[in-house]
């Protein structure tokens, strides 16, 4: 099976001049990429570091960490991508855990290596060190041809660590690739192929798979990858029309920005024709607007750091501006991804019964990183992996998303989902964004409880609000309470963290 690095070597020598990555008007051609991924390779053999060891990235989104990667993958290495937005602490924890031989940054992020890092540290920019591009350009171009096999890990993401320290998930050749390598692209649904000519926008953190593995999808099929720094939804519009973009991944809270932007009404997107969003279900109301604004196809995707990112999408043909019950699911499994939703025995049940959500399939990561305890936890003896998703299947197969299994909340001896509740308050008019948590009672051991970001220029009645959830769910589950903020804190797959809620609120 082709590998990553086999991947760009053929773009990079049978389209050497096609443009492989843009990053603030600097074009990076495949042959480009492909000479540069030999450098960084040649450069780590160089500094007499062994294939299998880990290689850091701590910075925003750019041209460089895709070579980087690259250059790390021909030289039969492991990256490991940090989040820049955690605290010193946190990155001291992940880069003792990983131990990098080298570490990439950008200088505005140098306060934060507190101690020390132990290893090299190359900077993105100009800073008080040296510049990795000036290190890359100085080594020998030839290509070694040191890369893994197909089951050689070569990207390590650290999971949010909302139960714990972080873990280092470890993604493979195969973790990254084989959903697509494993059946005819035919087979695949349609939103979910790539061609050459696609251009895509990499705006999700790439320390995220929703970021890498975005980036890499237009990496492997030889199309344009147009990297942004930082994700603004107030420059999307420009973005998508100066490249023209033909596919996106945005979170539904920045699409809605975006559609609310007054020159989106007045602008052509015939160009574009997928929107992938994740995170959170859309709201019917958005989905109008953006079907409106856009006219594009819209999926749903669902998956998870150690899936390696998508494992199953909601296709646009089941996005209907008037509602339909699938719109409430994630959709079908991808093709050769396998589901169960499994009781608390670990019995699997019928269908329609909630449960944990369990996945079998190739894009499964390898394990965590010196983890094997956490490892045999997650993922058993026959490869079957338990997310920690609450959810059901229906009988065509579609998969429903309750919530984080650790997010329950039990009240009066009942078990309430909060994104069933969340669902139902966001057909709210004076609901723009929504989240529900259990707070302590002393009746009930747990009250639900809903935190509104209301719609601008509304002030929301709790009463009528908690009123409108009980005319369309159980009493039991209607919120007994109601708080009001401007924003949720959300994690950057747009993920509500609802732990920072319940720390505020309990």
């Amino acid at each position: 099976m082709k590998t990553i690095g086999g991947y760009v070597r053929d773009h990079g020598a049978r389209r050497s001049s096609a443009v492989a990555l843009v990053f603030e008007g600097l074009e990076t051609s495949y042959g480009e990429l492909d000479r540069r991924a030999s450098r960084i390779a040649n450069g780590l053999a160089a500094m007499g570091l062994q294939p299998g060891a880990r290689v850091a990235y701590l910075g925003k989104n750019r041209d460089v960490y895709f070579e980087y990667w690259m250059g790390a993958i021909r030289a039969g290495m492991v990256l490991v991508p940090i989040n820049w937005r955690l605290a010193p602490p946190e990155v001291a924890y992940i880069l003792h855990d990983c131990s990098p031989v080298l570490l990439v940054a950008d200088p505005e992020f140098l306060a934060r290596l507190d101690p020390a890092p132990g290893c090299p540290v190359l900077l993105t920019e100009a800073g008080e060190g040296e510049l990795f591009a000036q290190w890359r350009d100085r080594q020998a171009e030839g290509d070694p041809q040191a890369d893994g096999g197909y089951e050689d890990v070569v990207l390590q993401l650290y999971t949010s660590g909302t139960t714990g320290n972080p873990k280092g998930a470890m993604l493979t050749n195969r973790s990254l690739l084989a959903l697509r390598d494993a059946v005819p692209a035919e087979a695949l649904p349609d939103w979910y192929r790539w061609s050459a000519e696609d251009v895509a926008l990499v705006a999700m953190p790439i320390f995220h798979i929703s970021g890498s593995g975005w980036g890499l999808w237009a990496l492997q099929h030889g199309a344009k990858a147009i990297v942004v720094r930082d994700f603004d939804p107030h420059q999307v519009l420009d973005l998508l029309v100066r490249y023209r973009i033909t596919k996106l991944m945005i979170v539904p809270t920045a699409l809605r920005i975006v559609c609310d932007d007054p020159k989106a009404a007045d602008t052509d997107f015939s160009f574009l024709e997928t929107i992938c969003y994740g995170g959170s279900a859309i709201p019917l109301d958005l989905l109008r607007q953006a079907i409106g604004v856009f006219g594009c196809g819209f999926a749903q995707m669902y998956g998870m750091t150690e899936t390696a990112g998508t494992i199953t999408g909601l296709p646009p043909q089941d996005h209907d501006v008037d509602g339909n019950p699938r719109m409430g699911s994630v959709g079908l499994p991808l093709p050769g991804v396998e589901i169960r939703i499994l009781g608390p025995d670990g019995a699997e049940l019928a269908r329609g019964e909630v449960g944990e959500i369990a996945i079998r399939s190739d894009a499964t990561m390898t394990g965590y990183y010196n983890r094997p305890e956490a490892t045999a936890e997650t993922i058993d003896a026959d490869g079957w992996l338990r997310t920690g998703d609450a959810g059901r299947m229906d009988a065509d197969g579609y998969v429903y998303l309750a919530d984080r299994i650790k997010d329950m909340i039990i009240t009066g001896g009942e078990n309430v989902y909060p994104a069933e509740v969340e669902n139902a308050l966001f057909s709210h008019p004076d609901v723009h964004d929504v989240a529900v948590i259990g707070v302590p009672d002393p009746k009930w051991g747990e009250a639900v409880k809903a935190i509104v970001v209301p719609v601008e220029g509304r002030q929301p009645d709790p009463v009528a609000i908690i009123a409108w959830a009980r005319e369309r769910i159980a009493a039991y589950k209607a919120p007994k309470s109601i708080a009001f903020c401007e924003a949720l804190p959300r994690n950057p797959s747009g993920k509500v963290l609802r732990r920072l809620l319940r720390e505020q609120y309990r």
